[in-house]
């Protein structure tokens, strides 16, 4: 399981709201001040008409003045209709803020994981990232506009009507504010209690989006191994804590609202009580008591929301420290301060005496070789020589720990990162499709090709050749990650970018090891077309398709053993020979009895290709393995 990368102290709400405010707020500070101005009108109107219920009650009810029905009526009339155009005005600018400024910070975010290196990727889990991209701004989203509404709607509400309280009678309302030093103690403990609770339960949603990433990447193998029960048992004991988290979150937000209900509660028993007396005694009108009644009345209101905000920022805060955790990280792969420029034309490749280590395990150890410019250069070897970490070199996805890596005689982390990767076209295994059209998938965003280059690179890399199967021929979606297209076309998708992208250096990582003979045979064919005038670099396991080769590597547990050609590697019989053996028979010996050859159970040997049969009464490995997984 992966673990959620670690974090940093918990810093204090006021610095996490200057960075918010600093960072993506001020940009939009005009459209925050008219979403004040219409909140001020929004929060005074609740004054005023607490204050006309003292000449309703008094000069219409009381005195009987019928001349003031109207003008009293038509004051509330105008009361609502500009609360409601205040509403309004307020609620379109703050929708405007909100979804700007979350385009903006999502944009950024994913701007700046695409920057980070290899290691990062490998300790943030893609539902970790998700997470953090989508769920926290939403929450940062939902809090900071909670603040600003309670800083100005709630809180100018606040005051209007404390002010018309007193006005009436500052006695009554410092009886009904009683019970306000019972909420300050148990309010800032409930905030430590909320944003703990908050950032445990964003930690379990970034798991959770993993697990499902994880599942739906992974449906098939899940399928076939009757994986579904394992699965929904897993997500579900990680949905049950989260549920738990999120409960125990919701429950401290709860709590503050609830002691000013509390307080509410203490505050109008206190009033009517110490009031009430006044009014029977005849020293306040009943027009008084209804003015300040309903004054106080509102006024909890919009108390309530105003410690409710104290939970939801808290939830926020919590969101915000993890996005700054991530955006505060930098890429340990950077280009330089004065780069040098690319090499021009067609460049050789040359690996000095490279080293590299992950942790304590060693992948390169003084590997050296050149590759020739314009020429074809295959690596081989087994699983774990270091074939796929030279790819990385050379494209900088890592750097060497010691060593040089060089292209036209230029270290590669001399170059910016731009113009160095623009060098290389790649072609790998697993072709990277995206969840657009096939045209889209061809082009990656470029709008300077031309309809009559489109189709010369799509006859070339055979594209072509299935169009005419596609509904919607190149306008066609290929589906989530191209699994509406089969292998063969996925490779001669990514064969068509390599040819539009026009690069002097092609990478080739195991491009037809997956596919039947008959897509194998139309795929090399474009390869073949591909890699004419350019530097060449072919990383392949089945030796028939690094024959013709101009150069083949030999490398073993991250050094370079042996090279040269096809031929004379065959001659020399050391790995590549015995590599051979194992794929081809070689002297009436078949790969069966090579690989018990390797293992001492017989002697085997090398040479020219054959069509030769098993030596009588030797073992097959194949066979053994066949009949044990079939229960002989």
């Amino acid at each position: 399981m992966t673990k959620t990368p670690p974090t940093r102290d918990t810093q204090s709400s006021d610095r996490l709201f200057t960075w918010l405010w600093g960072t993506y707020l001020k940009r939009f500070s005009a459209f925050l001040g008219l979403a004040l101005f219409f909140m001020v009108i929004e929060g005074s109107m609740l004054g005023a008409l607490s204050y006309i219920m003292r000449p309703m009650f008094d000069t219409v009810f009381i005195e009987g003045n019928e001349s003031a029905i109207y003008w009293v009526a038509l004051a509330i009339f105008g009361i609502f209709a500009g609360r409601a155009v205040a509403s309004v005005g307020q609620k379109i600018t703050l929708a405007y803020i909100v979804q700007r400024m979350a385009a903006a910070l999502r944009t950024d975010l994913l701007a700046h994981i695409m920057r980070q290196d290899g290691a990062f990727h490998q300790t943030h889990p893609p539902g970790f990232l998700i997470q953090r991209v989508q769920a926290d701004v939403m929450a940062i989203n939902d809090g900071w506009r909670a603040l600003v509404m309670g800083a100005g709607r709630d809180f100018i509400t606040l005051m209007v009507l404390m002010g018309v309280a007193v006005s009436v009678d500052w006695r009554w309302t410092l009886v009904a504010l009683v019970g306000a030093p019972l909420v300050l103690a148990p309010t800032r403990l409930v905030q430590k209690f909320v944003r703990a609770r908050a950032r445990e339960a964003r930690d379990l949603g970034a798991r959770l989006a993993t697990r499902l990433d994880e599942v739906f990447h992974g449906i098939v193998p899940v399928k076939l191994n009757r994986l579904e029960r394992y699965q929904s048992e897993r997500y579900g004991a990680l949905t049950d804590k989260l549920v738990k988290a999120e409960l125990r979150a919701h429950a401290g937000s709860a709590v503050v609202p609830g002691l000013i209900d509390i307080m509410s509660g203490l505050g109008f028993v206190g009033v009517l009580v110490y009031g009430g007396s006044e009014i029977i005694a005849g020293e306040k009108t009943v027009g008084q008591f209804m003015s300040f009644f309903t004054a106080i009345g509102f006024a909890f209101e919009p108390l309530r929301r105003l410690g409710a905000v104290s939970g939801q920022w808290q939830i926020a805060a919590s969101g915000i420290e993890r996005l700054r955790e991530l955006l505060d990280t930098k890429p340990s792969l950077t280009s330089p301060a004065k780069p040098k420029p690319a090499p021009k034309g067609t460049p050789e490749i040359k690996l000095n005496n490279v080293t590299l280590a992950y942790g304590d395990t060693t992948v390169l150890n003084g590997a050296s070789f050149t590759a020739q410019a314009g020429k074809t250069t295959a690596l081989v070897g087994a699983s774990g020589a270091g074939k796929s970490t030279v790819f990385n070199l050379l494209t900088r996805l890592v750097d060497p720990d010691s060593g040089a890596v060089t292209i036209g005689g230029v270290e590669t982390r001399d170059m910016s990162l731009g113009d160095l990767r623009s060098l290389f076209s790649v072609v790998s295994q697993d072709a990277a499709l995206f969840d657009e059209t096939l045209r889209e998938n061809i082009l990656l965003g470029r709008s300077d090709v031309s309809e009559a280059r489109l189709k010369e690179v799509i006859e070339a890399a055979h594209v072509a050749d299935f169009l005419p199967q596609l509904s919607d021929g190149l306008d066609t979606p290929v589906g989530p990650r191209g699994s509406s297209l089969s292998g063969g076309q996925r490779q001669r998708v990514a064969i068509a970018r390599a040819l539009l992208r026009d690069t002097p250096i092609l990478l080739l990582d195991e491009a037809t090891s997956a596919l039947d003979a008959k897509s194998e045979a139309v795929v090399q064919d474009a390869l073949e077309r591909l890699s004419k005038g350019r530097t060449t670099l072919v990383i392949a396991h089945r030796l028939s398709t690094v024959r013709d080769a101009h150069k083949i590597v030999v490398m073993d547990a991250g050094r370079v053993v042996d090279e040269g050609s096809h031929e004379a590697l065959l001659k020399g019989d050391g790995l590549y020979a015995r590599l051979h053996d194992l794929q081809f028979k070689t002297n009436g010996q078949t790969a069966d009895t090579a690989a018990l050859a390797k293992q001492g159970l017989r002697q085997a040997g090398s040479g020219p290709e054959t069509e030769g049969s098993a030596r009588p009464g030797a073992s097959s490995l194949i066979s053994r393995i066949f009949a044990r997984l079939s229960g002989q």
